[in-house]
């Protein structure tokens, strides 16, 4: 069985959500790597992004996901363009069940829409509404997650502790 359960999905998508209740569920340690990153850089990600560019943000994103994915007992939510780099990809699957948290995309931007200011690559500079951004990211995004997990769960319409318990199953059968 692997050492962690790692949440990929799009913003919006519960990785928070669902991963701080499965690891109450698990007893296990929760790590949110956008939290990390905001504690390294000593900023929030808006305000890195504004001020250092998307580049750096994924630098420091990269550097969070190869410590802590070294660990074990851990539920990882990882930023949702964490699967960019094939770096995070390996490590993350090498040592945890990946899990891909999807969502309908009109579900996504109703959820997106409750944190409006959190979220720099549907804000900055972007011309398009956000369902019309997200459509594009997840076109770009969608094939990228895919790969690197090792199941999918839909988050669409079912509650966060039937998520848990459908992971919580999925660990145990050592779905790999």
């Amino acid at each position: 069985m692997l050492d962690n359960i790692a949440l990929i999905g799009f913003m919006g998508s519960g990785k928070s959500t669902v991963g701080r209740l499965l690891a109450q569920r698990l007893g296990w340690r929760f790590q949110d790597t956008d939290a990390l990153v905001e504690r390294v850089a000593g900023c929030s990600i808006p305000t890195l992004f504004a001020r250092d560019g998307e580049a750096a943000f994924r630098d420091k994103e990269t550097s969070v996901l190869l410590g802590i994915t070294l660990g074990e007992r851990q539920v990882i939510a990882t930023g949702g363009g964490a699967i960019l780099r094939e770096e995070n990809v390996a490590a993350l699957r090498t040592r945890s069940l990946v899990v891909y948290l999807t969502a309908q995309p009109e579900v996504l931007a109703e959820r997106v829409s409750r944190r409006p200011g959190e979220r720099p690559l549907l804000t900055s500079g972007q011309p398009e509404p956000p369902l019309a951004r997200i459509l594009s990211l997840l076109a770009e995004r969608g094939p990228l997650y895919q790969s690197a997990a090792h199941c999918i769960v839909d988050t669409s319409s079912r509650p966060p502790a039937a998520l848990v318990d459908e992971i919580i199953r999925q660990h145990q059968r050592g779905l790999v």
